[in-house]
Formats: structure tokens, C-alpha cells, sequence
């Protein structure tokens, strides 16, 4: 469930076949416009996830060198002179092992393409993107250049770790995911939580909203959100309460420091607050 602003960037990165490079904070759903798309679409989801240390190998393609192997010594066994042909043979297509950007250029239907948290790869991992960006294909050396007959439609999500080079974000169409406000919140808790009482989910996401106000390490995300309300079904809590509130922060804030500021008195304010504007009796 997305506002207008996102709407429309997702549709014009369609028609312009441009990346859509999606910022901002985890959990609110940057990684799920990507497999909604691909379930709109009818497409299949080819997803990189970045971490450090991602190379060519890992990400793009590698080359099958036990088969290599194989094919030498099977040369060797039949006595095989001609260097040149084995060392085509070597480096032909078949020999390649496709990582999820390669695959992406080769399907026979445009998938859906996800870098997910690029802001965790090596900045020099931006660089090997750009061809991919901006050309929707991938030169190898010992083979040439490969390029999509159907290119994908690539979305690129960053937690803004750290920041992501001009030169990457100049190839794709940008937006900045903001949280949701309420009304969309429970709209999506509704669809994702369905078993929550109508009271729960909307007291839940009320509380969730206030919490963002706090000045927290990590805030919580909508993907914070539905676990929660979903953790709060399965302990039979019908309406917010204290106690319930405490014994579930777990599943709501990750860090120690956040769930001891909100236990020493920014849970009682906000429970105190929903209670003054009658939404929690």
C-alpha cells in the first residue's frame, strides 16, 4: 500500500526502464514494493542480497572451474594440440555460472531485479553496477558483453548506512520511503495481521506511531508493526495493556537501550496519552 509519490515513481521507472532506487529506514517496506512487483508483474523475483566483501563472483558470475578442469585433462588424455581451441573451449558460454545479475539479463521474461541494502556492499561494488544500470547488460573479458533481450525491472533498496555514489544514483529514478502514517499503518496491519482484533490493530499502531516520536537507537518499522500485533494475538491480548506491552517490547525494539527508555517511562506516557484521547479504555 503505497501514497502517490511512490505510485507514480514506481510506474514512470517502468516506462522509462529505469532503475527505482528506494531509500530509507529498515522496515518500511522498501524490500516489499520489490515482491509485490514482481506478484503484480507475473514475474519471477531475482534478489541480491549485499553484504560486505560482495565481488564479481558472488554477485554477477564465476566461472565453472571444476568443468575447466575436466576439459583439460580430457585434452591432455587425447593428446589434444590445438591451445587456442581448448582455451575457446574453456571460456565458452556453457562454462559460465550465473549469479543473480546475470541471471537477471537472461531470463525470457523481464523479472524483477532486487538489490536489497546496497549501502552494505564495498563502494567499489557500486562501480561493476553501472554498466548493469545503465546498459542492462555485463562485459565479460574472456567472453564479451551480455545483454538483456528483456531487461529486468531492477529496484535497488539502501538503509543509508552510509551514503551511495552520485554516479549509481544518476542512473536510477529516486524516492525516499517515509514511515506511513496511521490511517495506511493499520491498513496494512489489517491485511497482514488479519487474526488481530480491530481494537488491538488500531490501539498497536497508534502506540507505534507515538514511539517513532521518541528518540530511539532503531525505531520500529511497519515490518515491527504486524510482528507485534501478530505477538500480541498469540498471547490473546484483545486491548493495549501495560503488562502486555512490557512483556512484548522484544518483538517491537531490538536494542537493550531502547527497551529500558521506553520501560522507565516513555511506555507509561504513551499508554497515559492513548488513554487521555480515548483510545485505549
Amino acid at each position: 500500500m503505497c501514497d502517490d509519490r511512490l505510485a507514480t515513481v514506481l510506474y514512470l521507472s517502468q516506462q522509462m526502464q529505469r532503475p527505482l532506487f528506494l531509500e530509507g529506514e529498515a522496515g518500511v517496506g522498501k524490500t516489499e514494493l520489490a515482491k509485490v512487483l514482481a506478484a503484480v508483474e507475473g514475474t519471477h523475483l531475482i534478489r541480491l542480497q549485499c553484504y560486505e566483501g560482495l565481488g564479481i563472483a558472488e554477485a554477477a558470475y564465476e566461472w565453472n572451474a571444476a568443468r575447466q578442469l575436466m576439459e583439460i585433462r580430457m585434452a591432455e588424455a587425447l593428446h589434444a594440440t590445438d591451445r587456442e581451441a581448448l582455451s575457446r573451449d574453456l571460456y565458452r558460454r556453457e562454462m559460465l555460472i550465473e549469479r543473480p545479475l546475470l541471471q537477471a539479463l537472461t531470463q525470457p521474461k523481464s523479472p524483477v531485479l532486487l538489490i536489497d541494502e546496497i549501502d552494505r556492499a564495498d563502494e567499489p561494488f557500486e562501480a561493476f553496477l553501472l554498466e548493469i544500470l545503465s546498459e542492462y547488460q555485463i562485459t565479460i573479458p574472456e567472453l564479451g558483453s551480455i545483454k538483456a533481450m528483456y531487461p529486468p525491472l531492477v529496484v535497488i533498496t539502501s538503509n543509508r548506512t552510509r551514503e551511495i555514489r552520485d554516479a549509481l544514483k544518476r542512473r536510477c529514478l529516486y524516492h525516499w520511503v517515509q514511515f506511513p502514517d496511521a490511517r495506511r499503518e493499520l491498513e496494512i496491519v489489517r491485511r497482514k495481521a488479519p487474526r488481530a482484533s480491530e481494537t488491538l490493530s488500531r490501539q498497536a499502531v497508534e502506540y507505534v506511531q507515538r514511539l517513532r516520536t521518541v528518540e530511539l537507537f532503531k525505531l520500529p518499522g511497519v515490518a515491527e508493526t504486524i510482528d507485534w500485533v501478530n505477538a500480541l494475538t498469540a498471547l490473546n491480548v484483545l486491548s493495549l495493556e501495560p503488562d502486555a506491552v512490557r512483556d512484548t517490547l522484544g518483538v517491537l525494539l531490538k536494542y537493550q537501550e531502547d527497551v529500558e527508555r521506553v520501560m522507565e517511562g516513555e511506555g507509561k506516557r504513551i499508554i497515559d496519552e492513548l488513554k487521555a484521547a480515548a483510545i485505549i479504555r
